[in-house]
């Protein structure tokens, strides 16, 4: 089969197309690949910049959706069933495995491309928001980065599951027009977003890009709120001055879904069948970005570099 190889940390023009053979492990599910969900973390993979660094040479890729070959008794999937699944690593292929826990069976209704763009973005804004966040109904939810993958999942996931108002915050008017048709109520623009919204007049922050938006993001908080830490796509990582929370009785709250989720068997369960009816409804329905096929696969992660990215990309072999 075809696959994407990291062989070097030389960056995302860096990875390889190779040949290899094909996954096989009785006790997984073996899927053949329709698209595969592109990511940040596969990118800093490509320098050895994240958290998990596997040996070299390895197939990245830990999101897919496609058509079960085999899969293990008792699982509840058979060949043919059409699937999501969360490989963790092998996705960038054209057959991949994943746990029977981390394949979850696809309505008719979502595409393939869809499906491979829902489960780690959605699933990490319901525990950004729900476990984390402690969204109640009519609150007030900003949210940062709003025409990218999880923002656009923020968007999606407040309105469904509550919130009174939404408001996205963009860096150009065409990703506005995105995060519009994502269901924000309003858009706001990066530079001045502050003075747009007024201090005081949030619940939540969800914040995907960090850097330094972060201070004002603060003083967007109204009194109990959260300002919830998912990501740093702008580069820098902001320092909190602890006296701001203080002062104004707001928390800075860590989303760490990766890590929580994957030590805790059936979590992502949960949280699909708590997703489920609004995936279904077509409430919650993933922004698919550019699609490229398995060939230009540095040229998809590259382009997440640049932060012109809009909505989910992928990959399909």
């Amino acid at each position: 089969m075809r696959a994407v190889h990291i062989s070097s940390l030389d960056g995302p023009e860096a990875v390889e197309l190779v040949d290899l053979p094909e996954p096989g492990d009785p006790r997984l599910v073996t899927i053949d690949v329709k698209a595969a969900g592109v990511a940040f973390p596969e990118l800093l993979q490509t320098r050895g910049l994240y958290q998990v660094k596997p040996d070299l040479p390895f197939v990245p890729g830990a999101e897919v959706a496609g058509v079960v070959v085999a899969a293990p008794e008792g699982s509840g999937l058979s060949a043919g069933d059409r699937v999501a699944a969360l490989t963790l690593l092998g996705g960038f292929a054209e057959q991949a495995v994943a746990r029977p826990d981390l394949t979850f069976a696809l309505p008719d209704e979502v595409t393939f491309e869809e499906a491979a763009s829902f489960t780690f973005n959605y699933a990490t804004v319901y525990f950004a928001l729900l476990e984390r966040g402690g969204l109640t109904e009519g609150e007030t939810v900003l949210v940062h980065g709003a025409a990218g993958g999880i923002g656009t999942a923020a968007i999606q996931m407040a309105k469904a599951f509550g919130a009174g108002r939404v408001i996205g915050v963009v860096s150009t008017e065409a990703k506005g027009e995105i995060a519009r048709a994502a269901g924000a109520d309003e858009v706001v623009p990066a530079d001045g977003f502050l003075a747009a919204v007024g201090k005081g007049s949030v619940d939540i922050v969800v914040d995907p890009v960090g850097g330094d938006r972060f201070t004002d993001s603060l003083r967007a908080l109204r009194e109990h709120g959260r300002l919830l830490v998912i990501g740093f796509t702008a580069g820098g990582i902001p320092e909190v001055k602890v006296n701001r929370l203080l002062l104004n009785n707001v928390s800075v709250v860590g989303v760490g879904w990766g890590a929580y989720a994957m030590s805790r068997p059936g979590h992502v369960r949960r949280e699909w069948d708590a997703m489920l009816p609004h995936l279904r409804s077509g409430a919650l329905r993933p922004v698919v970005g550019a699609v490229h096929p398995l060939e230009e696969a540095a040229t998809a992660l590259s382009s997440l570099e640049g932060r012109t990215v809009t909505g989910k990309v992928v990959l399909v072999p």
